[in-house]
């Protein structure tokens, strides 16, 4: 791998693999929310969750446009996560390293 490529794959998958663990946090927070073992009166709780929240909400829109409404089940980040796989360990591991090569 040449030093271009090394730097390109350092940051694109360091930063698809921050977006991974944003939305594992953002999930753990909403179900410990859902089950009051944490509450938003928590001023470093809220400040977090409405931090991710804030950042995640643009990225889940146009998935939650397409999903149809399933009640209270909500399962944009599931479909993200897919996503970001997907992307990481084939789109940028199979075709852009290779492009810069």
């Amino acid at each position: 791998m040449t030093f271009p490529q090394s730097i390109l794959h350092f940051f694109v998958v360091n930063g698809i693999s921050v977006l991974i663990a944003l939305i594992f946090i953002q999930v753990i927070l909403s179900w410990l929310l859902a089950f009051n073992i944490i509450n938003l009166r928590n001023q470093i709780v809220s400040q977090i969750y409405y931090g991710i929240e804030k950042f995640l909400g643009p990225i889940y829109r146009p998935i939650r446009n397409v999903l149809p409404s399933m009640g209270g089940l909500d399962l944009s980040p599931i479909i993200l996560l897919f996503a970001l796989y997907w992307l990481r360990d084939y789109v940028v591991k199979g075709v852009l390293i290779p492009m810069f090569g």
